[in-house]
């Protein structure tokens, strides 16, 4: 594998650091430093919130619900996010350590998400004409309505995507957001709040309380109006227990433990790229990253024999450019699990097929692209999330025990299938127990369909986000009936038999032309 390094920091971001970001956060309590993940110096701080900020912040949220026109809004956002791209990717490898390309993707997805809002507010909110109980003498509609104050609780590891993306879902319905930013990736939520509100919105509209996740989640949760979370599934059962005390609409996206199935007809150099892609984007630390990799076992050889030489044309390291293609794990807490996972692995008899290191000459937190055999079921990473740039590779018999193996996990949040044949994919896709699956991808296919809705099943999660499901997640529903001409009852006029006559045929008349 090629290395680069080149850490020097961008003006850009000197500049936004000189420009005071610390201010455009709530916090009065003790000071957080965030560090660099490309040389672990300090890249950046700021006083956290409190407790006691966070009820601040949603009280002066709820005096920006409903205010600005939000298609507006969010279209030129778009277009400021562009004027400002090279500043945005800076911030997101500064504060994270992931390549450039991969920061790229979190624009990809921000473009997609403030278009798709934008141009469906109408479609996701507008009152919606529905059949009556009865034809002509009931006008039915339904209306949507803002939830109020939408509480956002967001990772360090996609800052961007699923920080400020679920932030324009719920604006686009009209709601206010009070977010808490992990501490690490905060820079990258300020600047893009400070884009927002040049595009229009409020100030008041979406406040940022970066700070411990025990005092300040718990604050918000019996304030706000409804809730997201993206992390852990052991975090997101804590808090959907007490959203569930409230009963607010709730967003989880949790854990994975994501396979790839590759089938004995997939080609296997796009395929071992595709691997490369889907194993080891952001060093693995991402959600819908594949751990798991089930190869049919006629062509798993050729399989490792790919994937070692389209490892080989990767480049680890630290660049604010595209010199480098894999960049570094954004803590000592995940080069810590890392290397937890694979000691463990191979002290009880895997193999590493490829990386299996620490590379300090690097940075302080960067590990090797790692490919492991005969990972068996004692060792700690056969079924827990590694979270890390580490892929397991499994020989298997046939399709059908690929598909078992694959659904043997409490979670389900994405797969993908790699073959040469779409109709065996599909039949073998549509068998997997996930929230997104994807063909011949990793997982941006599915991940950025944004009109379709994106999210996990079992331990992997609860909603979704994207598509009009998830805009309409952060809306209240009412349906307002009118009675014309005649009550739905017997009157004066109408004795109950007569009454139940007419129903009887109208009912039936409904039936014949599908009313």
């Amino acid at each position: 594998m090629k290395t680069f390094t080149q850490t020097r920091l961008p003006h850009r971001v000197q500049s936004f650091l000189d420009a005071d970001p610390a201010h455009d956060v709530c916090g009065t309590g003790e000071e957080y430093q965030a560090h660099a993940p490309f040389t672990g110096e300090e890249l950046f701080r700021f006083p956290v919130a409190t407790a006691h900020d966070a009820e601040r912040a949603v009280e002066y949220a709820r005096v920006g619900v409903g205010q600005g026109n939000r298609a507006a809004i969010l279209l030129r956002l778009h277009d400021l996010v562009q004027d400002n791209e090279e500043l945005i990717l800076d911030l997101i490898q500064a504060e994270n350590g992931k390549s450039r390309a991969h920061a790229y993707d979190e624009l990809t997805d921000l473009y997609n998400c403030a278009r798709f809002y934008a141009v469906n507010i109408r479609k996701a909110f507008g009152t919606e004409r529905h059949p009556g109980a009865l034809p002509v003498l009931t006008k039915t509609r339904t209306q949507h309505y803002p939830l109020g104050v939408v509480g956002l609780i967001s990772p360090w590891n996609y800052p961007l995507s699923l920080g400020v993306g679920d932030v324009l879902a719920a604006l686009s319905a009209g709601n206010a957001v009070v977010h808490k930013p992990d501490s690490q990736t905060t820079l990258t939520s300020i600047a893009l709040r400070r884009l927002a509100i040049e595009a229009g919105l409020p100030e008041a509209a979406w406040q940022l309380v970066p700070g411990r996740g025990a005092e300040v989640g718990d604050a918000l949760i019996p304030l706000v109006d409804g809730l997201s979370f993206t992390g852990s599934t052991q975090a997101g059962k804590s808090i959907a227990a007490q959203a569930a005390g409230r009963l607010i609409p709730t967003m989880l996206e949790l854990g994975g433990k994501n396979p790839m199935l590759v089938l004995d007809d997939a080609p296997l150099k796009p395929t071992a790229q595709g691997a490369v892609r889907t194993a080891f984007s952001s060093s693995g630390q991402l959600c819908m990253s594949a751990e798991r990799a089930y190869v049919h076992e006629s062509i798993v050889e050729g399989f490792l024999k790919e994937l070692t030489m389209a490892l080989d044309q990767q480049v680890l390291g630290a660049a604010f450019s595209d010199a480098a293609t894999i960049g570094s794990l954004t803590s000592q807490r995940q080069l810590d699990a890392v290397e937890a996972h694979v000691e463990d692995a191979v002290s009880k008899g895997a193999t590493v097929v490829y990386g299996g290191k620490a590379r300090p000459d690097l940075g302080p937190f960067f590990y090797e692209p790692t490919v492991l055999t005969g990972v068996t079921p004692e060792m700690d990473l056969y079924a827990a999330e590694t979270f890390g740039p580490v892929l397991a590779v499994y020989p298997v018999h046939s399709d059908a025990e690929a598909i078992q193996r694959a659904n043997d996990t409490n979670y389900g949040l994405s797969a993908s299938v790699w073959s040469g044949n779409s109709r065996r994919a599909w039949k073998v896709a549509s068998q997997l127990e996930a929230g997104m699956v994807n063909i011949n991808e990793g997982f941006a296919a599915a991940y950025g369909s944004i009109a379709a809705p994106g999210g996990g099943v079992k331990e992997s999660g609860l909603n979704h986000r994207h598509g009009i499901t998830g805009m309409r997640l952060w809306a209240n529903e009412r349906t307002v009936a009118e009675q014309r001409l005649h009550p739905l009852a017997p009157s004066e006029y109408i004795s109950p038999e007569r009454f139940r006559a007419l129903v009887s045929t109208g009912m039936q008349l409904m039936k014949t032309f599908r009313l």
